[in-house]
């Protein structure tokens, strides 16, 4: 007869470490207009899938695709200033 021992302790075990930190809850909240631009952006992809796109179609697309980029460009530029000494930019 095999005895079955419970592995509850060694799963459970790490549980406090599965939490994400501060440091990347922020750095989560610092990148969610970037989240959010490309979420808009791959909607406007997904709205043309199943037919040819129209000209509405195509602005909503290159609309999204200036957002997600200027999104992008934001965070590396308040990066690149956090970054630097003395506050420069």
């Amino acid at each position: 007869m095999n005895v079955i021992v419970t592995v509850q302790d060694a799963v459970t075990a790490f549980a406090d470490f599965m939490e994400p930190t501060n440091a990347e809850l922020d750095a989560i909240e610092r990148e969610m207009p970037v989240i959010l631009a490309d979420v808009d952006l791959i909607d406007a992809y997904i709205t043309t899938l199943d037919r040819t796109p129209s000209e509405l179609d195509n602005r909503r697309i290159r609309r999204a695709r200036r957002r997600a980029l200027a999104a992008r460009l934001a965070l590396l530029n308040r990066s690149a200033g956090a970054s630097l000494p003395g506050g420069a930019a």
